[in-house]
């Protein structure tokens, strides 16, 4: 049987489509012209401790018309498709390069924080202004308030409680002090600032911390089960999802979008673009060089003993990040093991290198000196969509077109992208006029130096200057 046959047969039988290629450790979205075709998932805990891949509905066989299209089947994908046929009555059909929920949503830190980019409250009034700034935090609190309600019959392994933000260095406490106070005060969101001893006794014995600023909102979740659980609650819903069926080529003739698969061609009269991190730059002329894609590394160890716990000061299960712009992002599991993670490698080539591992374990050495030996069970990396102005998008770029995407969560993808997928679906629904937020109303920005960026040649460029940045960014982040 070969492997167009078998992944027919699984989706008659209602399994997952089986992989047909192993994991590309080296993919790189800037460089490869598609994600793939098939692909295995990348080995990561979340797919190791999730169980069975869910039922989908088989690669795309042969030509179809359909009324919308999603492109990329992780987190936003998926609830776009829950909220077009929950609100709408839309019946979506989601196209997956390789497995469901293949790309970022099963390789990040399970982190739901109450956040939509990488930027703090104090810059969006720098930017935007207070009223829009007001505007933008509402719409974080709905989004929470819609992600717990999306995942309460979804078993994920909630850790609920709210966000610990440590101070790694004593000349961070001002500004986090100064935010915490603009929280409060401006946002009515309840932020609270915690000395480094009560951190240490009460919360998590970090070696670094010199305090913290507590929020109220935050809930760590097992990615994988999420994930899997938004497949389970799309299809039932009348949404088919499609993996093995990559988005090869892109045609628009009289308003209506030619897909074309492997298998055969999507006429769709609409389409949401939800690929993330794994954009590739040829999918669409509308977002080719408007996004960064960075890696972030994760480890995982074996289960901690309650004496390691204890040594560790591992208090609380609440999702924790330090104040590092390169930052670290870790929690105690239900299972009792570390997450960390941070940042990795420049290039998909390099991604593979044992260096960007060690690195981290460092880390986690220098945080949790207890720990130092001890066995990694877990190891990974994925790319971030990163847009350069640090903010999503959640857009239709041309009026006359109807063309949508969700893009730019900066790593704050794991709650956002549940808000993100409902906005989508109200854009795709002809409801985007009251979308008035400036993440709904402009395009991703190309970088300054645009005239450079629309180059084909201006990749490597990007790159170098990526590992400028880099190399501030940690001289500066460990500066005393």
């Amino acid at each position: 049987m070969d492997a167009a046959t078998a992944n027919v047969s699984a989706a008659a039988e209602g399994r997952a489509t089986p992989p047909s290629k192993p994991y590309d450790p080296a993919y790189d979205p800037l460089v490869s012209a598609t994600p793939g075709q098939g692909r295995e998932y990348a080995p990561t805990y979340w797919i190791g401790t999730a169980g069975e891949p869910p039922a989908d509905d088989g690669p795309i066989t042969h030509d179809i018309d359909v009324d919308v299209a999603i492109i990329g089947s992780g987190f936003t994908g998926l609830t776009t498709a829950i909220f077009l046929a929950q609100e709408y009555g839309i019946k979506a059909t989601v196209l997956e390069a390789n497995r469901t929920a293949w790309g970022c949503s099963v390789r990040n830190g399970g982190q739901a924080q109450c956040a939509s980019g990488r930027l703090k409250r104090s810059q969006w009034i720098t930017r935007y202004g207070l009223e829009a700034a007001l505007g933008l935090h509402r719409e974080c609190v709905d989004g929470m308030e819609n992600f717990k309600e999306l995942i309460k019959d979804i078993d994920c392994d909630p850790q609920p409680g709210g966000h610990l933000y440590v101070a790694h260095r004593e000349r961070i406490m001002p500004t986090l002090e100064k935010e915490a106070k603009l929280l409060r005060d401006v946002f009515k969101y309840d932020a609270r600032i915690l000395d480094a001893d009560t951190v240490k006794r009460e919360w998590v014995g970090d070696e670094e911390a010199c305090g913290a600023m507590h929020e109220p909102e935050g809930i760590g979740i097992h990615a994988g089960k999420l994930a899997f659980g938004y497949v389970k609650k799309a299809r039932a819903l009348g949404a088919t999802i499609h993996p093995a069926s990559p988005v090869q080529g892109w045609e628009t003739r009289n308003g209506v979008h030619y897909l074309k698969t492997p298998g055969g061609i999507v006429r769709a009269r609409a389409v949401g673009v939800c690929t993330g991190g794994y954009t590739s730059n040829s999918l669409h002329p509308e977002l080719k060089n408007r996004l960064l894609p960075i890696l972030s590394n994760s480890i995982v160890t074996r289960p901690l003993t309650a004496q390691e716990i204890e040594a560790c000061g591992l208090r609380t299960h609440q999702v924790i990040t330090d104040t590092r712009v390169l930052r670290h992002y870790y929690r105690l599991m239900p299972d009792n093991r570390l997450q960390i993670g941070s940042r990795s490698a420049i290039t998909g080539n390099d991604a593979p290198q044992k260096q960007y591992e060690q690195r981290l374990i460092e880390d986690m050495w220098r945080k949790f000196p207890a720990l130092k030996g001890v066995q990694i069970d877990y190891s990974w990396w994925g790319w971030v969509d990163v847009s350069h102005d640090m903010m999503p998008r959640i857009h239709q770029p041309d009026p006359k077109e109807t063309i949508y995407y969700s893009l730019g969560y900066g790593g704050n993808g794991v709650m956002y992208s549940a808000q993100a997928g409902r906005r989508l679906a109200q854009w795709i629904a002809g409801k985007g006029n009251e979308l008035t937020l400036p993440i709904f109303t402009s395009r991703l920005p190309f970088p300054n130096i645009r005239e450079m960026v629309v180059s084909e040649a201006f990749a490597p460029f990007r790159r170098f200057g990526q590992r400028f940045l880099y190399r501030w960014y940690a001289y500066n982040d460990e500066r005393p």
